[in-house]
């Protein structure tokens, strides 16, 4: 018995090392599944990581430290400025129109602009500021010219990037901080062009009790005076392209200042009253977050989302909904409108593209080729500027 002890115990020492070295390979095999699994997870981690967390790396056409405070300073000036000036309900024949022109190359159309802001006795209607791209080879205006001397401090722009938005931004600050009369801010680019007379404009804007069919003006036409000052500006909360433009910057990135049921489309060309062009160069919250750079080009507009989002959640009663530019997206390229060309450029055209379904009449339209100019300048006083 006690061999046959000796020899179990034997053999069963001999499994307990056999055993603790297989045990000892399966420890030391750890470490290397460890690693394998990893692996074999870093796909997943970088199809995941890009819905959660926004971009590690600035990509190129993101805003600069410098560039940023430089803003900042500008913004905080314009706001502090306006503490004690216009409110959105006032009725001063003082008010004043400021067109806002951003651009990127010459101002293709200033001879048709030159004639809509020709009349001296409506000088103190309005001011004009522009926004040029320092970037780009843009001839500056002769002396006598209304764009002579209006060009802001400006910085380099680019189309689907929060650039834009820092230059409308400027631009609306530099407006503020020159003319505290300046009470509408209509934002224009260089394909732009005028659809009436500058008169009727600020008629329009200023005095028509009748130009906006929104419930507001109704009431205002009513009582026969102008009760209520509104935004135009296009607001659009349906569309099948939001949610892919929403989480552009990574599926959580925008939570929690701007959920998805806020989340808002439109326009970039649009008038703004001045209470919410303050609100815009005041906001903090919503641009921290608007100008993170995305993971994709194709899906990433934060100049058509930042400011209808912006004003639609803190003053959505004080906007239209719609805007005053007149656009053709019939056959749309890469995004871009349908440009017109000299050969469809006539009175019959400009009548279709006045028309609108929300307030009287569009009063700017786009987008234009450049050499359409010709054709404007034959036709502009029978068939634009004549009422």
């Amino acid at each position: 018995m006690r061999s046959l002890n000796s020899s179990l115990s034997s053999k069963d020492s001999s499994r307990i090392e056999r055993g603790g070295g297989e045990d000892q390979m399966c420890y030391r095999a750890s470490p290397f599944l460890i690693s394998f699994t990893l692996l074999l997870s870093l796909p997943f981690l970088f199809l995941l990581l890009p819905c959660i967390l926004p971009p590690l790396f600035p990509l190129p056409d993101t805003i600069s430290p410098a560039d940023e405070l430089d803003d900042l300073s500008v913004l905080r000036r314009a706001s502090a400025s306006s503490l004690s000036h216009l409110s959105s309900s006032s009725s001063s024949p003082s008010l004043k129109i400021a067109f806002l022109f951003l651009t990127n190359s010459d101002l293709h159309f200033s001879p048709l602009w030159q004639r809509f802001f020709r009349d001296d006795r409506s000088r103190s209607l309005f001011n004009i500021y522009v926004h040029a791209d320092p970037s780009a080879n843009i001839s500056l205006p002769p002396a006598g010219s209304v764009f002579h001397g209006r060009f802001i401090p400006s910085k380099r722009t680019s189309r689907a990037s929060p650039k834009l938005i820092s230059a409308t931004r400027r631009l609306l600050a530099a407006a503020i901080l020159d003319d505290p009369a300046n009470f509408y801010f209509a934002v224009l680019s260089q394909y732009c062009i005028p659809l009436h007379s500058l008169e009727y404009v600020y008629r329009s804007l200023v005095t028509s009790t009748t130009f906006d069919s929104s419930i507001a003006t109704a009431e205002s036409a009513q009582h026969g005076v102008r009760l209520r000052y509104n935004s135009y500006i296009e607001v659009i909360d349906r569309s099948p392209r939001l949610w892919k433009r929403y989480i552009a910057r990574g599926r959580y990135v925008m939570l929690p200042e701007v959920p998805f049921d806020k989340f808002r489309a439109g326009s970039q060309f649009f008038t703004l009253i001045r209470r919410h062009a303050l609100m815009v160069i005041c906001d903090r919250s919503l641009w921290k977050k608007f100008k993170l750079p995305c993971y994709r080009e194709d899906t990433c507009f934060p100049e058509e989302h930042y400011f209808p989002t912006l004003l639609s959640m803190v003053d959505r009663r004080g906007l239209t909904g719609y805007t005053l530019t007149a656009v053709n997206w019939t056959g749309t390229v890469n995004g871009h409108p349908h440009t017109y060309g000299p050969s469809e450029v006539s009175p019959e055209l400009i009548q279709r593209l006045r028309a609108s379904n929300h307030s009287e009449s569009y009063l700017f339209a786009r987008k234009f080729s450049p050499d359409c100019l010709a054709k404007f300048m034959e036709i502009t006083d029978n068939a634009i500027f004549e009422e």
